[in-house]
């Protein structure tokens, strides 16, 4: 009977871990992959719009692969700046300061005319989204240990095919409806209209995201101390 009891007492408390961290991939995860729908998106809308700008701005396609390529030299000089600031300030500001940053960028780029402008937007745009990637990739381990991280992790990068499913006929769209709208032209229309969610889902993630569970109101302490402990261990079983 012992043996009983210690058994129903084990799958209890698995139970309960289970629950714990179900609670808490259904609080964070839906966000996570929204807010990386928005980031690619934005990272690509300039392939949906090049014809049209190019056409519109004169840009010949040197001008315009230049621009492309640009990106990612922002984006590789900030990456480790832009991690090392997650941990100094916490996740919260970080998304809010990515997001929001790489949100005006990319409206901002509505207005460029000329190619030195073309080029600072793209460089800034990638300066602005330096390390939402491994900064979410980062703040998951604040949350799960690594047997069920991976499961979120795999469930993150959910957001690169849905950003395709979703942005491409989203973008194409804006691009056909807005022509001309209120005398902008329809890459001026998708810049602006894309970047704006980005803006507003900064804006949310200060709101609604913790740094770390002992932060979570809506944690109790019981589902707190089991994920404390949880990360205890596993960085305990790193040392030794």
């Amino acid at each position: 009977m012992a043996q009983a009891a210690l058994e129903t007492a084990i799958a209890a408390a698995a139970g309960t871990r289970d629950a714990t961290y179900r609670k808490v991939a259904w609080r964070l995860m839906p966000f996570i992959l929204l807010c990386y729908v928005a980031n690619y998106i934005d990272r690509t809308n300039i392939g949906i719009a090049q014809i049209h700008l190019r056409t519109d701005l004169g840009f010949t396609e040197d001008v315009y692969g230049i621009g492309v390529g640009l990106f990612f030299v922002g984006f590789i000089l900030f990456e480790i700046p832009s991690n090392m600031l997650l941990q100094r300030i916490g996740a919260r500001k970080t998304l809010l300061r990515i997001m929001v940053g790489w949100g005006v960028v990319s409206a901002a780029t509505m207005f460029v005319r000329t190619p030195f402008e073309f080029y600072t937007a793209r460089v800034l745009l990638g300066m602005a989204e330096a390390g939402f990637f491994p900064g979410v990739l980062l703040y998951l381990t604040y949350w799960f240990p690594s047997t069920r991280r991976t499961r979120m992790t795999a469930l993150f990068f959910l957001g690169l095919p849905l950003s395709g499913i979703v942005g491409a006929p989203l973008s194409g769209w804006i691009m056909h409806a807005f022509a001309e709208v209120q005398g902008l032209k329809s890459w001026q229309w998708l810049f602006l209209l894309e970047g704006i969610p980005s803006i507003l889902l900064g804006l949310a993630a200060f709101a609604y995201l913790q740094d770390r569970p002992a932060d979570a109101t809506w944690l109790t302490a019981g589902e707190k101390a089991t994920i404390a402990a949880d990360l205890a261990r596993e960085q305990a079983a790193k040392v030794h």
